[in-house]
């Protein structure tokens, strides 16, 4: 076996591992002396920032309702420093922790006070597993409404790491969080089959209502990325009062692979004869993947003695195409079902989209290269022509998370912060059940159908 090859093979091992072919990876556990630390404060001017730990273990990152972030460290000596946004950039924002004997939060020159909030921690059964979770209220008795948080497709525990369990009751918004199946301290195998992470989803909000009672002003789902998928399908098999996502699909996890590619041919420069092209590999690409592996590659063999060694070739990456497209069969039957988590490759998510009964919050992100928003966008305008209850909102040139990005001289792009206004356009239609007023340069696509324009701001 050549250089060549074993390096192909090494390729695909490392990018099955990647977003969708997920492993159990292990996380190195959050350091005693950055733990400590960890919560949500209340400056002296009365805002709100809060610190959450990160998955390498060894920093911190703080964050502010309007989108602000940056990365912390500690150092020998107890000397804190921080880094801008997701930059390796040093940040002279002064911002002290103290230590865990002695800890005070100083941000900005405003001293800070943790929250204290209603905690449980709980076991439930979900879809043949027992999963982790924790149900975190406001201080007080007063009914909230209560969101659910759905996860993305991370692989790590939410319970540790999902930093809204603390943002939403600090803004009057009970939160159940839970650690998914195969993650943290829930039981069973990672898996992306959405009917399954549906249904185990259903059991959260259930036992979300079990534990807040009448604390419960109304209580949904709230989610971002995969959550898009999974989310409205737990709500269609639930007595869910509400679902909020962030920067999801309303097409098929495969057609997010297409739609990458497209956007990575176009801003290569090819033109729409390269597109139709491209598509057909996609198609094969896709056929290969939602097969387990299994079938499918004499269409791609053919679609590469007919194109490989044309220019745009190299050009084509996506989710899994690029891969797929430029490794053995052998290789992609021997490594393929290894990754292979159940993945719901060919679902549809349109019929559960159309079938809500419920309020629907859904936020695109305009610039986004993982989700990209263009079929989800019409679609969704589609449903809100049909449904009277949905809320489509667009944050413009921003990427996946709704980050606002530095494009760097390679074309690969920097997060710099959370989008001014996503933040406070979330916590107040799950508080409230609509929006109104200005969320940072927010474009509103659609409303519940008796509900007025609300002001944009200007650029």
């Amino acid at each position: 076996m050549g250089w060549k090859r074993i390096i192909g093979i090494t390729v695909l091992a490392a990018a099955v591992a990647g977003a969708w072919w997920y492993t159990r990876p292990k996380y190195k556990a959050v350091a005693p002396q950055l733990a400590c630390h960890v919560g949500a404060y209340r400056l002296d001017d009365g805002r709100i920032v809060d610190i959450s730990p990160l998955t390498d273990g060894d920093t911190l990152r703080w964050r502010l309702l309007d989108g602000r972030s940056g990365k912390l460290g500690l150092h020998d000596g107890g000397r804190w420093s921080g880094q801008k946004g997701w930059s390796s950039e040093a940040d002279p924002l002064p911002v002290d922790l103290g230590n865990c004997a002695s800890p005070r939060l100083n941000f900005d020159g405003q001293a800070g006070k943790r929250l204290e909030f209603a905690t449980q921690e709980t076991r439930f059964a979900g879809d043949g597993v027992e999963l982790a979770g924790r149900l975190v209220m406001p201080a007080g008795s007063a009914a909230v409404p209560v969101a659910v948080l759905v996860h993305g497709s991370e692989a790590y525990s939410a319970r540790t790491y999902a930093w809204f369990q603390r943002l939403l009751p600090a803004h009057g918004i009970g939160v159940f969080v839970y650690d998914k199946r195969g993650t943290g301290d829930s039981g069973g195998r990672y898996s992306q089959d959405f009917g399954l992470l549906a249904n185990d989803a259903v059991a959260a909000l259930k036992q979300a209502r079990l534990l807040a009672g009448a604390r419960i002003a109304r209580i949904g789902f709230s989610g971002g990325s995969q959550a898009g998928w999974i989310a409205p399908l737990a709500a269609t098999r639930s007595d869910a009062q509400f679902v909020a996502i962030g920067y999801g699909l309303a097409d098929s996890p495969l057609a997010e692979d297409r739609d990458q590619v497209m956007l990575d041919l176009k801003q290569a420069g090819h033109g729409d004869e390269v597109l139709a092209k491209a598509r057909e590999v996609t198609d094969a690409t896709g056929a290969i993947v939602a097969s387990g592996f299994r079938d499918g590659y004499a269409r791609l063999d053919a679609l590469k003695q007919k194109y490989a060694k044309e220019p745009w070739w190299k050009d084509m990456h996506g989710e899994f195409s690029g891969d797929v497209a430029n490794n053995p069969a052998f290789a992609l039957r021997l490594f393929g079902p290894m990754y292979d988590q159940g993945t719901s490759w060919e679902y549809d998510p349109m019929p559960a989209l159309r079938a809500q009964k419920v309020p629907l919050l859904w936020i695109l992100a305009g610039a986004d290269r993982e989700a990209p928003p263009d079929e989800t966008r019409r679609r969704l305008l589609s449903v809100a022509q049909e449904n009277g209850n949905v809320t489509l909102v667009e944050f413009p040139d921003t990427d996946h998370g709704i980050l606002e990005f530095d494009t760097l001289p390679d074309g690969s792009r920097r997060p710099t912060r959370v989008a001014d206004g996503y933040l406070g356009l979330l916590t107040d239609w799950i508080r409230a059940g609509k929006i109104d007023g200005v969320y940072g340069r927010a474009q509103v696509l659609a409303l519940p159908q008796a509900a007025q324009p609300i002001p944009v701001a200007s650029d």
